[in-house]
């Protein structure tokens, strides 16, 4: 039974934590068209993390201080960056995304460089290792997944204001300025929190693949949060059980059995609509 070994509950419950929350952020950056925002953030993630380890090894101050906390800080700011920089760029604001993102990518390969390797595994980082959360990180994970639910809960009708018509929400006077700082910092908490289960070059798969699924079904906003968290939550059970007894990368799995989710709903309605079509014809 998986439930049977402490490291597969706390794997289980931290793929909960994250399944919640990664649709609730998501679908608010997919319908702002800005989904590219987390792959962006990600990567600057993986510089924090990267200057971290790098910390880790050359400050001993700092080898009591999870990469994870330092790569959390320099997605939050990212995320600042991303802002101010959507303000500069009011014509052209989707520039922010390759801006972070590339920045991102570089400092990482720089960091990495100069530290002329780690004593730790950097493709769990990259990849995932849902398998390897200890209590300490779980209890940030929950920690995390608060301040999520709690910034979505107060701010969701300013967010879905924003979200389909900015102008209107900012003229209605809406502070759009702190409300979109205060969703950016979620975004970071996401990201930071997600990297243990799906790692950084995966992590904005289970913020818009659950999004993209509940789209194709959902006639209301209320019932596409919905369906994400059930595709979400689906995903995380079923890719862990996979990857547990299949000895596959638990963060790609998930990822898979995500895409696989889409892929079904979208085979189904095509059937669907070729079913109605053909009855429609034999009517005839």
């Amino acid at each position: 039974m998986i439930l049977n070994y402490d490291f597969m509950r706390r794997a289980v419950l931290a793929g909960l934590i994250v399944g919640l929350i990664s649709p609730l952020v998501g679908i608010f950056l997919v319908v702002r068209r800005l989904s590219l925002i987390a792959d962006a953030l990600a990567h600057v993630t993986l510089s924090g993390v990267a200057a971290g380890l790098l910390l880790q090894k050359h400050v001993p101050l700092f080898q009591q201080v999870s990469p994870l906390h330092v790569g959390m800080v320099f997605s939050i700011g990212g995320a600042m960056f991303v802002e101010q920089l959507r303000r500069l760029y009011r014509t052209y604001q989707e520039l922010a995304i390759p801006v972070v993102l590339s920045g991102g990518i570089g400092l990482g390969v720089v960091l990495i460089s100069a530290a002329d390797g780690f004593n730790v595994d950097v493709a769990g980082y990259l990849f995932g290792s849902i398998l390897a959360v200890g209590e300490d990180e779980l209890w940030w994970m929950i920690a995390a997944a608060g301040l999520v639910l709690v910034v979505i809960y107060l701010f969701y009708k300013e967010l879905f204001a924003l979200s389909f018509d900015e102008e209107s929400a900012v003229i209605s006077g809406i502070p759009h300025r702190w409300i979109n700082l205060l969703f950016s910092f979620a975004v970071a908490l996401v990201i930071a929190a997600s990297i243990r289960v799906v790692g950084i070059l995966l992590v904005s798969a289970l913020m818009t693949l659950p999004v993209a699924s509940a789209l194709q079904i959902s006639g209301s906003f209320r019932r596409t949060i919905l369906y994400s968290l059930l595709f979400s939550e689906s995903a995380v059970l079923c890719g862990l059980a996979a990857a547990y007894y299949l000895d596959w990368s638990s963060g790609g799995t998930i990822v898979l059995v995500s895409v696989l989710i889409l892929v079904s709903i979208l085979a189904a309605k095509r059937i669907r609509r070729l079913l109605i079509l053909k009855s429609r014809q034999s009517d005839v």
